[in-house]
């Protein structure tokens, strides 16, 4: 059976809360309600966003990060990922030529230039009409390599004001109007410190999808958007970097731990197929109402907020002892950022403290302001269960904890950090045992060593307790 044509397009926007996430979210959604097949992908390093991409599209989705990721392996995983859809649907992230320079380095611009992919742009109306045309202009004129298509009116008051701004905007930039939302009586996605909430605690998040599913199907012209979307060009040729410097993997399944609740929800889709390819059974464990850790070969803690159920997690006191004991008898454990504070002593929240995994003598506290926020690489230097000594990785951070109390030395970090904060003094990736942990987040995709590092060691400690020899 031949190949279906899958066809994508952009969603970008003028800047953080223009609505790109209400008509992403809500488009995938939609087309989806209509039968077709989705897949959607998010640009930068975001969980959030991409979890309520997930759920609306009923499938995984991917990120594609030009900072952390090459431009031939973004493209191949854009054309791998959205094979068996028909619909690629592309998140941005910031405003449409945002990056980390001032010649908007690494943007979501760049990203459509690499993916030869049409922009649809959506553009935060409130207090404004003709300026709209401006700004929408001064995009089109600022890279004229950036292909953008069509323009979606957000925050839309009347039906006067919808008329304005439209006539405005076909006049002066010859761009159609596709849409336009109204200004919704409610916050759809109410923001928290690191961006909206993430579906798994937001009350009623699947009447939320549908409400928007709705919301776009009558306020856009959907057929016209899908018109100007573009078949996906070039060769599917799959990287497989997990492999790469690879050679000792064999395919007997490892159980692999990951803890997958409200607390701990931050995971790359990557990442964990990954694992899957490398012969990983994942095992999903709820850290606030499991009873023990199960038998296990690794565990992966990711990112998440642990601080906000701080409570729960401190209450489950058997489930965090049975980690504290896995880590000190041997397990193979990769904790990011969530994952750190949980294997810490304690975290002080909202004037409470309360007492975590204990595998690490930390106390953590939260602050009002962000500690790290962005892109991050480290260099490894110290010996450590799954990164071999010299390799560079980029990753990036997303915290406002604070580390209260440690009474180590920055040396006995073992990554020293080229930009980013880590956890202390320039330096991140705290060791025992068979435990490596770091506020550092990384992408397997951008990351080749993680997965084959991570997997590798688990099944070296295995094959020690069967008595096997390598």
């Amino acid at each position: 059976m031949p190949e279906r044509e899958r066809k994508g397009i952009i969603i970008a926007g003028l800047a953080g809360g223009s609505g790109k996430s209400v008509v992403s979210v809500g488009l995938t959604a939609a087309l989806v309600r209509a039968g077709r097949c989705v897949v959607p992908f998010k640009k930068g390093p975001d969980y959030i966003d991409a979890g309520w991409l997930k759920l609306a599209a009923g499938r995984h989705c991917y990120n594609l990060d030009p900072y952390l990721m090459d431009e031939e392996v973004i493209r191949q995983s854009f054309l791998t990922h959205s094979l068996g859809a028909e619909l690629a649907i592309v998140e941005g992230n910031r405003g449409l030529y945002d990056g980390v320079n001032a010649e908007g380095g690494f943007s979501t611009a760049e990203l459509a230039i690499a993916l030869n992919m049409p922009v649809l742009l959506v553009v935060n109306c409130t207090k404004t009409t003709r300026t709209v045309a401006a700004m929408v202009l001064g995009c089109q004129r600022l890279d004229e390599r950036v292909n953008i298509q069509g323009v979606v009116l957000n925050q839309i008051g009347t039906d006067r004001h919808r008329a304005i701004v439209t006539q405005a905007v076909e006049t002066y930039t010859g761009l159609p109007v596709l849409g336009s939302v109204p200004r919704m009586k409610r916050d759809i996605f109410p923001m928290r410190h690191l961006g909206v909430t993430p579906h798994q605690e937001y009350e009623g998040s699947e009447a939320a999808i549908d409400f928007l599913a709705t919301t776009m199907t009558e306020h856009l012209d959907i057929d016209r958007i899908e018109h100007l979307m573009v078949p996906l060009s070039g060769t599917v040729t799959p990287l497989n970097p997990e492999s790469k410097n690879n050679k000792t993997i064999d395919t007997a399944k490892l159980r692999i731990g990951v803890f997958m609740d409200a607390a701990f929800q931050f995971y790359y889709s990557e990442n964990l197929e990954a694992l899957d390819r490398l012969g990983a059974e994942l095992i999903l464990i709820n850290a606030l109402t499991t009873r023990t850790l199960p038998a296990l070969d690794g565990l992966y803690i990711g990112g998440g907020f642990p601080e906000t159920n701080a409570a729960e997690l401190a209450a489950n006191a058997d489930f965090r002892q049975s980690v504290k004991r896995a880590a000190e008898s041997g397990l193979p454990v990769y904790a990011e950022c969530g994952g750190l504070i949980y294997l810490g002593e304690s975290i002080v929240f909202e004037g409470k403290e309360y007492p975590l995994a204990g595998v690490f003598p930390i106390r953590f506290g939260m602050s009002k302001r962000p500690q790290a926020h962005g892109y991050s690489v480290f260099s490894v230097e110290g010996t450590n269960p799954f990164y071999a000594t010299g390799v560079t990785v980029k990753g990036h951070e997303f915290r406002y904890s604070t580390v209260l109390d440690w009474q180590g030395k920055p040396e006995q970090l073992v990554l020293q950090m080229s930009r980013g904060q880590g956890f202390m003094s320039g330096r991140d990736g705290l060791t025992m045992n068979n435990v490596l942990a770091l506020y550092t987040h990384v992408h397997a995709e951008g990351a080749p060593e993680w997965a084959p590092g991570f997997i590798n060691r688990c099944r070296r400690v295995r094959e020690m307790k069967n008595g096997c020899s390598e």
